[in-house]
């Protein structure tokens, strides 16, 4: 197969020339980690593409610096026939290349130090790293033990035999570490306390924290306290989960807010935008309101958000275009009060305070971000 061309093709352009990890990328089958995967069709749904139907198309998507998503909800694509489609939310993928570089050197890896690659997806981060440390300072940890079998399997032909592990990351984490890369978005609180006390004195972690664009890199001291930064880098890794799907969406309060009047009716006074989509405004919401979900349709020019709360607050907001929207609210809180607060610091002071900010997570799992005056708690 001509694979390794585009391998080093992928290789120059999601890292530098002089970059460590040049060799690991040009020098990594990435098709061979991605048989088979899902892509969104113009109905909504995830139809599967198989790279053994088309060698080129196999290539192109296998070594673009593109995530591939691999399962959606409990199916993975490995155990789908052709001419199946999928519905529901992403539960893995094939993460963009430059994204798991990207971790990697956030990570600081070096010679001899023993890496936990958290969320194996379909290995190529545990590959990457491999390569460069060696097997045998790598672990490789996944809920779901067919992705840790199928990494393990398709990454021994290659040479690598780091050792995979099939566990709940935020209930428990054998052994410790020198390095911990998180490529999933990790919960604040209690579910952070198995990495943070797998993490060795000393040791650097780098994660994504869930619902949240943040990067959050620090090294943990002799109190156990992990001292970092929120890095001036953005990410949107799928979160934690401890089956093998997420656990079913706010499906009444969603419902309230697709139809109800709600108990206050107004107008915002900024247009309507995705949430989802807008990553600083995304992650400094689930700082100041933890747990809000986001919907977003369009229907021609009209463009309607939703977002919902497990404490059964909802809002809908709904405009044409860049009109002023329509604001239906109801439950004990104003979530798109909340958004419009974001937004309107946002615009009078030209930022968040959100990257760059100081980071020190506790060994209980509470994470404390401050920046000038701003402070704010996750997890408590």
């Amino acid at each position: 197969m001509d694979w390794q061309q585009h391998a080093e093709r992928l290789a120059d352009k999601v890292t530098d020339p002089d970059s460590r990890w040049v060799a690991p990328v040009a020098r990594t089958a990435r098709h061979e980690l991605v048989p088979r995967w899902w892509e969104r069709n113009e109905h909504g749904g995830w139809s599967l593409r198989i790279g053994a139907d088309s060698h080129d198309a196999w290539m192109q998507a296998a070594y673009s610096d593109r995530s591939l998503i691999t399962r959606v909800g409990a199916r993975h694509a490995d155990h789908a026939d052709p001419g199946d489609q999928a519905e529901g939310l992403p539960t893995s993928s094939a993460t963009l290349p430059s994204l798991v570089v990207r971790m990697l050197r956030h990570g600081r890896l070096g010679k001899g130090h023993d890496l936990l690659d958290l969320g194996t997806g379909a290995g190529g981060l545990t590959a990457y790293a491999a390569h460069r440390l060696g097997s045998d300072h790598v672990t490789s940890v996944d809920v779901d033990p067919y992705l840790t079998d199928a990494a393990a399997e398709r990454l021994a032909p290659m040479g690598f035999r780091p050792r995979f592990l099939s566990l709940d990351a935020t209930a428990e984490i054998p052994g410790t570490y020198d390095r911990i890369i998180a490529t999933v978005g990790m919960p604040a609180g209690p579910g952070l306390r198995p990495m943070l006390g797998a993490l060795r004195e000393g040791g650097r972690l780098a994660t994504t924290l869930g619902r949240t664009s943040l990067i959050i890199t620090g090294w943990k001291h002799a109190n156990g306290d992990v001292i970092g930064v929120v890095e001036r880098d953005m990410a949107g890794f799928m979160l934690t989960r401890s089956g093998l799907d997420y656990p079913p969406a706010l499906v009444k309060v969603f419902a309230l807010a697709r139809e109800a009047d709600g108990d206050d009716t107004g107008t915002g006074r900024y247009p309507v935008v995705d949430v989802s989509a807008a990553w600083e405004v995304r992650s400094m919401l689930e700082v100041t309101m933890p747990g809000v979900e986001t919907g977003y349709q369009t229907s021609g020019r009209t463009r309607t958000a939703y977002l919902v709360h497990p404490d059964g607050s909802w809002a809908r907001a709904s405009a044409e275009w860049t009109d002023s929207p329509t604001v239906h609210q109801g439950g004990p809180r104003r979530l798109w009060d909340a958004v419009e607060r974001i937004r309107t610091r946002l615009l009078a002071e030209g930022g968040l305070p959100l990257y760059g900010a100081q980071v020190r997570i506790t060994p209980d799992g509470v994470i404390h971000l401050s920046r000038g005056r701003w402070e704010a708690t996750m997890g408590a």
